[in-house]
């Protein structure tokens, strides 16, 4: 079974004992057995596993992982160490360096450091087939982190949503809570960001909304 180290692990453990799960995690047996599947089986849950619940600060969501060789690693948007940052993850950068004067370093893109921050970098589906964008969309794993998303919804704490692109625009519904705050812009892809999401200064928003509520910002220099 599933073993994340953590306070998920209470909060999610009717989640992984109900048949849907337990449905996806025989495909994802098979599959894994048969073809290649990003990221490793070992990292499936890294999202969760380096930021506790009750450690959430901000989340960002995004769609599916990398489906490219070496690159996913379980958290989005992340690539793993000594992989060149892929085009969504550099117009990232691009608006780190217009909103806060962050140059980032050409040769990383390995988001660990804000994961540890308490920046849950969750997608909206864990596991892709190699080479097939979103192929896992419809095998449970919405179930999952729609589920996710209402227990952060919960959460006393106060956390800012960075919700980029349609898949993660369309969770929105589950943050009712008025102690969150919602950032809604364009996706960050060389395809969509020049429609909104250059130019919407998330980062410094985040970190206003966290100090005034009394919580340390996040040091988004990687």
């Amino acid at each position: 079974m599933v073993n994340i180290g953590n306070e998920w692990d209470t909060l999610l453990k009717e989640q992984f004992e109900s048949d849907y799960y337990l449905k996806l995690r025989e495909i994802l047996k098979k599959e894994y057995a048969t073809q290649t599947i990003y990221p490793s089986m070992y990292d499936i849950f890294n999202a969760l596993k380096l930021t506790d619940y009750k450690d959430v600060k901000a989340v960002i969501l995004g769609q599916d992982p990398y489906h490219g060789e070496g690159q996913a690693h379980g958290l989005c948007f992340s690539v793993q160490k000594g992989i060149k940052p892929p085009p969504s993850l550099i117009n990232i950068y691009k608006e780190q360096k217009s909103d806060l004067g962050i140059d980032q370093p050409n040769n990383c893109g390995d988001l660990t450091k804000w994961a540890e921050q308490g920046v849950l970098l969750l997608n909206t589906s864990l596991t892709v087939r190699a080479g097939m964008a979103n192929s896992h969309r419809d095998i449970g794993w919405l179930i999952l982190t729609d589920y996710i998303i209402n227990l952060l919804n919960d959460s006393s704490n106060p956390i800012v949503f960075l919700l980029w692109g349609a898949p993660a625009r369309a969770k929105a519904k589950f943050i009712t809570n008025k102690n969150h705050l919602v950032l809604q812009a364009a996706h960050p892809s060389p395809l969509s960001a020049y429609n909104g999401f250059f130019g919407c200064k998330h980062f410094s928003k985040a970190n206003e909304f966290l100090v005034s509520n009394g919580r340390e910002p996040i040091d988004w220099q990687l």
